[in-house]
């Protein structure tokens, strides 16, 4: 049996469940992410102090919402972005970024108390640093994704039998 990890939003209102491990952790510095940390004005931030953004990957499968959907807003950099970003409404939490038909979830890895956050495997789209912007090379670092990821993404999508849940989010905002 999976082990489960239940997981709360700043004030305690929204929780959500993982089962067992994530299929990678990444660390995002594309140019979206940045402008979504700097709109989204969350709490806790969503970005590291080197300005990336770490996100913690599951399967569509092994993410539960006990506490329903009705405390989540969904965010879109535009009305056609392929991306939503998803915010508790009670309190401003990252939760979660979804790519349009995709079968996994990037989840923010705020969302994890510190001691308990799974470490950062590998980081992705350092093309779009800001000039000046040095990074250490503690991690294996993509200039787009790398290969390793995309190897991850397939596996998982392999082991849900090529599926792609859909998440009904009630309220969502193109800014």
């Amino acid at each position: 049996m999976l082990d489960t990890a239940r997981l709360a939003c700043s004030c305690g209102k929204f929780h959500l469940e993982v089962l067992g491990a994530p299929f990678i952790t990444t660390e995002c510095h594309c140019n979206s992410c940045r402008q979504a940390a700097t709109r989204m004005r969350t709490t806790p931030t969503m970005v590291s102090t080197n300005g990336g953004t770490p996100f913690v990957l599951y399967r569509k499968d092994r993410v539960r919402f006990p506490d329903g959907l009705s405390l989540l807003r969904g965010y879109r950099l535009s009305e056609t972005a392929p991306t939503r970003r998803v915010v508790t409404s009670c309190c401003n939490s990252p939760v979660l970024l979804e790519f349009a038909g995709a079968h996994w979830l990037s989840l923010y890895a705020s969302f994890w108390p510190a001691d308990t956050r799974p470490a950062v495997e590998i980081r992705t789209m350092t093309s779009d640093l800001p000039p000046g912007t040095e990074l250490d090379d503690s991690l294996p670092a993509g200039r787009r994704t790398t290969l390793g990821f995309y190897v991850r993404l397939l596996g998982a999508w392999i082991a849900m039998g090529f599926k792609s849940p859909k998440i009904q989010i009630a309220e969502e905002v193109a800014e």
